[in-house]
């Protein structure tokens, strides 16, 4: 409907518009009156529409003619019931936005319910890893467990150390880089199942400045991999791969989610 159609319309609408207080049942009479509400014109009209109808009621109807007319004969206002009113499309509109909302409400709130310290940089690791070839390490043939002294006497990285349950595994190569945030993360990539390792620091009190310390090992996923966390001495270790929580728990002593 284009708009002189959508004016000419609204125009028919407000020249029969009730002048009862009484709210009209049709929807396109209340828009109209809606957006004629406070006019001049429209006011005006509604005076004189007034007037008119204060002058008929004044005419007294003849006997002969008030039979013609019963209340009986006064078709009643139908009223929506609540079927015609669930097939409303605006209603069926609603519902799915409140669905869908609720949806995403509870997919973020069971995607975060076993957050822990430094989760949150983990998963951007796991991105990270995603995206990592070997030709981007530099190559390194030694054991993942004494890649810690090269870490501090090449990069000034204290207690960046691997676990014991993965310190004997061989390495492809390694490198140190900085996040988005400027933390100086390590990187290693060792041969057992194409692993990667990501020691970062860990989370600290915005306050105090303490470090933010959980027990065991924590599960991340993202992307098509799972990592498993552990903090020491204010280092995160993360142990990343493709796959799922199996892959990774038969090396974790005390596996916890």
């Amino acid at each position: 409907m284009n708009l002189l159609s959508s004016m000419r319309r609204q125009r028919f609408l407000l020249n029969c518009a009730p002048i009862s207080a009484r709210q009209p049942a049709d929807r396109s009479m209340r828009a109209a009156l809606s957006r004629a509400d406070g006019s001049a014109e429209f006011t005006d009209q509604q005076k004189f529409d007034r007037a008119v109808a204060q002058v008929v009621h004044l005419i007294a109807i003849p006997a002969e003619s008030a039979e013609w007319f019963s209340e009986k004969d006064v078709l009643p206002v139908a009223k929506r019931s609540w079927k015609s009113t669930l097939r409303n499309p605006a209603v069926w509109a609603i519902s799915i936005a409140v669905v869908v909302i609720a949806g995403v409400f509870v997919f973020n709130f069971v995607s975060h319910l076993n957050d822990f310290p430094g989760s949150r940089t983990a998963r951007k690791l796991l991105g990270i890893a995603a995206s990592t070839r070997p030709v981007m390490l530099d190559p390194v043939n030694a054991e993942a467990g004494t890649l810690s002294d090269l870490f501090f006497m090449k990069h000034g990285l204290e207690h960046y150390d691997v676990p014991a349950e993965f310190a004997e595994f061989a390495t492809i190569g390694c490198r140190v880089f900085e996040d988005d945030e400027s933390r100086r993360i390590a990187q290693i990539w060792v041969s057992e199942k194409r692993m990667q390792f990501f020691l970062f620091p860990a989370e600290r009190d915005t306050k105090t400045g303490a470090v933010q310390r959980f027990p065991g090992w924590r599960y991340v996923h993202q992307e098509g991999w799972t990592g498993a966390v552990t903090e020491h001495s204010g280092v995160c270790f993360m142990a990343a791969i493709r796959g799922g929580d199996k892959e990774l728990a038969p090396y974790l002593s005390q596996p916890r989610q």
